[in-house]
């Protein structure tokens, strides 16, 4: 009988989504439920909708006051939120 390599399980799981190209899509999902936690509560309160496109997060709030201060933020925002999902899932952040 021939042994072979092991592996952990998580090993297995991360190939078989790059695999299968579910690895972005579950990247950008916890991207998306990172946001909370990186802007804070009360961004999170007037945060109407959160998409991404072509590696770009948009993001829908109903204050103008908010859209200011967090659009001079853009950058700081897309380093913090690729850190925490740990890969580079996007490129910059727009508010619309």
């Amino acid at each position: 009988m021939e042994r072979r390599k092991s592996e952990t399980l998580g090993a297995v799981l991360s190939r078989v989504l790059a695999q299968s190209g579910l690895q972005s899509a579950l990247n950008e999902r916890r991207l998306i439920g990172a946001w909370p936690d990186i802007v804070g509560e009360v961004a999170a309160r007037h945060t109407r909708e959160l998409f991404i496109r072509q590696q770009v997060l948009f993001v829908r709030l109903d204050s103008p006051a908010l859209r200011t201060n967090l659009s001079m933020q853009r950058t700081d925002l897309a380093r913090h939120l690729n850190a925490r999902v740990g890969a580079q899932v996007i490129t910059d952040v727009r508010f619309v």
